[in-house]
Order: C-alpha cells, then structure tokens, then sequence
C-alpha cells in the first residue's frame, strides 16, 4: 500500500471520524466512549494546540484517510512539561496490520523533535495488546499500570503507562 503521510487539515474531518467513530462505537480499543460529528472534528483541528503534532495517513489510491496520530502537550499549567506530549494513534479497521503505524509514528516523531518535546507518554487500554505491541515496536517502554484507571459500560479497564526519551539523555 502506498501512503502519503502528512499533518493534517481541516479538509481531513470527513476522514478521522470515519476512522475514530466506528473504533469508539466498538468499544475495544480507546477509553473514548463518544463519537464525533464532522463539525465537532473541524472544530477540534481548527483549536488543537499550535505546539501539537497531528498526521494523517491518506491511502495513495484511494485518497482515504486511513490513519491518524497526534500528540498535544502533557499539561499546559506549568512549565516543567514543556518536553512532553501525549500522544494517541489510531487505525482504520481494514487498514491494520499493513505498516501503516510504522510510517505515522516515523512522520510524528521527527514533527514532535522539531516542536521541542523530547518524551512522549501514552496510556494504552491494557486489554489492546496491538496497540501495545505497535507502540513497544516503536521504542516506548511500560513504565506502570493505572489499576481500574478506566470505567466503560460499567467494566473497569487498567491502562498501561508507556513513554518514549526522542532525544539521547
């Protein structure tokens, strides 16, 4: 599969709700639990943070958005977080499996070093052991579980803690 991998655009709303909304209506992979209309996504891009990093993946053939990551700043209240971000990816179901992650966090990665954030932390549903693997395939190392950290359709979720250094300490 050829991709094109870029940040993203407001153009790119249509696309990430196609993707996020049918992974929060299934209930198994994200703590997000609401879906998203096309203006509410517009509105997100349009507001994400200036120091954020935000890409897509658009498949080469059919120009469908088929992934997307993104990293915010970790706290905006102090300072002291200034080199960290959080950051999310997710996967179009039919897209899973094909590198398509691989080439997000390459694009994410060099993105976020230029923005000046040189760790990167995630909390991962521990239940999604791909997500897992694709982020400890990248360098992310667990660094703690969060016990019952989540609480869906009643069911406690813990989530696993996992943080990459971007820059040699």
């Amino acid at each position: 599969m050829s991709l094109v991998v870029r940040q993203v655009t407001i153009d790119d709303a249509q696309g990430i709700t196609d993707i996020l909304n049918p992974i929060i209506v299934e209930g198994l992979y994200t703590v997000l639990d609401t879906t998203f209309t096309v203006d509410e996504e517009k509105e997100f891009i349009k507001q994400f943070p200036e120091r954020g990093v935000f890409t897509v993946a658009i498949n080469s053939e059919s120009s469908r958005a088929i992934g997307f990551q993104n990293v915010e700043p970790f706290a905006t209240y102090t300072k002291a977080f200034d080199h960290v971000g959080i950051i999310g990816t997710f996967v179009d179901s039919d897209s899973r499996g094909q590198g398509v992650s691989k080439q997000l966090f390459q694009s994410t990665f060099e993105v976020a070093k230029s923005k000046g954030y040189e760790k990167l932390f995630a909390y991962v549903r521990s239940d999604n052991e791909r997500a897992l693997g694709a982020y400890l395939n990248q360098g992310f190392e667990i660094v703690g579980t969060a016990k019952k950290h989540a609480k869906i359709g009643g069911i406690y979720v813990d989530e696993v803690l996992i943080e990459k250094l971007l820059c040699a300490q």
